[in-house]
């Protein structure tokens, strides 16, 4: 799986021009057909219809599926919503609070929030890594009060890193599509380690 921008258009762009690379050997990836059509859900109610693009590796011959950076892996729910949720636990609201305020159900954001708790601790550590190496002098969040509430200020500073870093285009992308596009969609993937992988630029 690779992270891409939200822009379709884009995207195909890209693959026509050889303007995205296989992250196992970077050499450019070609169109490979789509993958099954799916609906995101957004926030408000509305949906996202979206058949991922699939590519091909010029080079080793790997196959990628390309989500666009609005998506987390294998959820139905856009990265913004959920990122609300996220940032919703670490200003200390509950879950069944949270669910009434998205309009979800309390498991699916309960689930969640586990989710990101069991992750926490690897996730600052990789986004606080992620904004020093964005800026020489990143603006870093002191103790937010518990691990979930940490990992969701460095996300939100490495966001705000990269918007000094590349300015108005970094500056449109939301911490959440940041967080997906660096993570290749497994924000709230299985297990507790984090790796950064990048992908394409988000912007």
């Amino acid at each position: 799986m690779l992270t891409v921008g939200n822009d379709a258009a884009r995207v195909e762009r890209q693959l026509s021009e050889g303007g995205l690379a296989c992250p196992q050997c970077a050499a450019p990836l070609r169109k490979w057909g789509h993958g099954r059509v799916r609906v995101i859900r957004l926030a408000g109610g509305t949906g996202w219809r979206l058949r991922p693009r699939r590519a091909i590796c010029a080079g080793c011959g790997q196959t990628h599926m390309l989500l666009p950076a609005g998506v987390l892996a294998r959820r139905a729910d856009a990265a913004g919503v959920i990122g609300a949720a996220l940032t919703g636990a670490a200003a200390g609201l509950g879950h069944r609070t949270i669910a009434a305020q998205l309009g979800r159900a309390a498991s699916t954001v309960r689930g969640w929030l586990r989710r990101l708790a069991l992750r926490a601790e690897p996730l600052r550590s990789a986004f606080t890594v992620l904004a020093c190496a964005l800026d020489a002098d990143p603006l870093l969040p002191g103790p937010a009060g518990s691990p979930l509430a940490d990992a969701v200020a460095a996300i939100v500073a490495a966001c705000v890193a990269a918007a000094r870093r590349w300015g108005a285009l970094a500056s449109a992308v939301s911490p959440w599509e940041l967080a997906s596009a660096v993570t290749s969609g497994l924000l709230l993937g299985p297990g507790a380690t984090v790796q950064l992988i990048n992908t394409s630029c988000p912007w």
